[in-house]
Order: C-alpha cells, then sequence, then structure tokens
C-alpha cells in the first residue's frame, strides 16, 4: 500500500500478464519460423516481401484465434488464407503425376492427401502425406515428391490380391499377408482362391502353397476352409470334402493323390474322405451311392437265395 489504496496487487498482475503475453509471442515466432521455412530454403521469388508480410498478418490472426480460443473453424480459415498467399506467388499445385497405381485412382489420392484447387504446393507436408496413402490397404509404399513450384509427383506401391477371405457370409480380397484389401463385389478377382474361417485369412499364404505342390488337385478345388484355426478341410467342386489332419498335411495330400491315381478316388461318388488318420483311410459314400450300393447287395443276396433254392430243388 503507498497511500493510495489497491495498487501493489495491480502492479504484480500486470507484471503476470507481460509475462504471460511474451511466453505466447515467443511460441508464435517460433511458429512462424516453422511456416517461414519452405520459404527460407527457396530462392527467393519476386514479391517475396508482400508474402513476408501477409505471413505475418496471419501469425497476427492465429495470435488472435489462440487467445480467444475460437477452435479449428478459425485454424482452417488460417490454413486457406496461408495457401492463398503462396498461391498469389506461383505456388499453387497445378498438376499431380500418379505412378505405379492399378487399383488406386487419382481422385482416391487427392482426397487422402486434402488437395484441393486452392492447395499450395509450399505448405504441403510430404512426410505427412507419404502417411495418408499408406492408411490405402491397396498402398504398401508411397514417395511424395515436391517439384517446385506447382507440381506434385507420387510414387506408389500396390499389394496384390492374393485370395478371397470369407468368414461370417462376407468375402473380403485380402493380400498374401492377410491384410483386407477390399469387400468383395464383382466378378474381378473371381479367379483368386477361397479360404474360410476364422485366421485363414493370415493361414492361407503357407497352405495355399502346398496346394500348389499339387497341380492336379488345385483346379478342382472349390474352397479351403480352416477348421477351429486348427486344421484344414477341402471342398471339391463336384462336392467331395476332404479332411486333413492338424499335422503333416502333405503327406495326407500325398496318399490322396495316390488313391486318386490308382482307384480314381476323386471320381467317384463320395461325399467325404478323411483323411486324419495316419494308418486309414476313412471313405464315406454319397446318400444316393450308399443307397445304389445296399440296393446291389439285396440284389446279391436275392440272386443268391434263388441258386440255393435251385440246388435244394434238383437235389
Amino acid at each position: 500500500m503507498d497511500g493510495r489504496g489497491r495498487l501493489a496487487k495491480p502492479l504484480s498482475s500486470f507484471a503476470r500478464a507481460r509475462r504471460g503475453t511474451a511466453d505466447v509471442l515467443i511460441g508464435w515466432q517460433r511458429l512462424l519460423r516453422r511456416w517461414l521455412k519452405p520459404v527460407i530454403e527457396l530462392d527467393p521469388p519476386r514479391g517475396i516481401g508482400i508474402a513476408a508480410s501477409a505471413l505475418l498478418l496471419i501469425a497476427s490472426a492465429g495470435y488472435g484465434v489462440v487467445c480467444a480460443d475460437l477452435g479449428p473453424t478459425i485454424a482452417g480459415e488460417l490454413r486457406d488464407l496461408r495457401d492463398a498467399t503462396a498461391n498469389s506467388l506461383g505456388f499453387r499445385i497445378k498438376s499431380v503425376a500418379l505412378e505405379g497405381q492399378r487399383h488406386v485412382t487419382i481422385d482416391e489420392v487427392l482426397g487422402a492427401l486434402g488437395i484441393t484447387p486452392r492447395s499450395s504446393l509450399l505448405f504441403l507436408d510430404a512426410a505427412d502425406a507419404r502417411v495418408r496413402l499408406m492408411s490405402n490397404p491397396w498402398i504398401s509404399e508411397a514417395k511424395v515428391l515436391k517439384l517446385y513450384p506447382n507440381q506434385l509427383h507420387i510414387e506408389i506401391v500396390e499389394r496384390k490380391a492374393f485370395a478371397l477371405w470369407q468368414r461370417d457370409r462376407k468375402i473380403s480380397v485380402i493380400a498374401a499377408d492377410g491384410k483386407v484389401l477390399e469387400d468383395y463385389i464383382d466378378g474381378q478377382f473371381a479367379a483368386l482362391p477361397l479360404v474360410v474361417g476364422a485366421g485363414a485369412d493370415t493361414g492361407a499364404f503357407n497352405f495355399l502353397a502346398l496346394i500348389e505342390k499339387y497341380p492336379a488337385l488345385r483346379p478342382q478345388i472349390y474352397a479351403s476352409s480352416l477348421v477351429a484355426e486348427r486344421r484344414w478341410n477341402l471342398k471339391l467342386k463336384n462336392g467331395i470334402e476332404i479332411k486333413l489332419p492338424e499335422f503333416d498335411a502333405g503327406r495326407a495330400l500325398d496318399t490322396l493323390m495316390e488313391l486318386d491315381r490308382v482307384k480314381k478316388l476323386l471320381s467317384r461318388d463320395i461325399e467325404t474322405i478323411d483323411l486324419r488318420l495316419p494308418d486309414r483311410v476313412v471313405v464315406r459314400l454319397s446318400d444316393e451311392a450308399a443307397e445304389a450300393k445296399e440296393d446291389a447287395a439285396r440284389e446279391r443276396e436275392k440272386e443268391l437265395d434263388k441258386k440255393l433254392k435251385r440246388k435244394g430243388g434238383a437235389a
């Protein structure tokens, strides 16, 4: 107190306010230097002084936003103003070259990067653009090159469609590592092998590599199903189901192909071939085949009875 009343407290508050303001200004000076870094690294074009003045205005406006806490809407307007300033100096993105695409379209790329007719090359973050591109499941690798003053060059490496994966009545196109690329909608990927069940997406690569060793069997397969994430069943196009063991499936397939070579097993009217036991093969006939077999057995019994009766009468 100095005899006039409340003076010491206001001075203290004013000093703290000045220190707070100074901290905010230092923060915005750092932000301004980061924004201006691309400009500093370039050979300055004509009119760079105007751009610097405009950017200073942007920084001032940004300071007001921080103080007022006006949120993302104003921040977006600041970005537009920043880009408009750079575009006035010739840095508007005028062309985008895309290489390596087969399934990804240029519109998908532009959408992922947020590029519009108002976007500026000067303030495009190439590292962030690469991360955004690789969020697309088709893209395994990406490279983004800024070619000043107004061209963007993008190179991508796409994953290859490897198989169709069905789970919960939904079919997806997957890559060799099991990554889902897209939902299966049309017949574009109809020739890909079909795998079914939980875990079949990540297990398909090794199992289908095993199937490739049996070229006579592969074209006959309609689907490969992973059972309890442990072992595989094969469903053939003619309806036969082949049950493979959890371990040493290659041995079981060797046995199967040998039986087919000798006895034409896969061409018979059967329902199931069970290869899970190491010392035997269990074959289940189809209902029609089983009924036909029973009819044939009954006919043989009738013939045998007739022969016995004829012999008895002759005696």
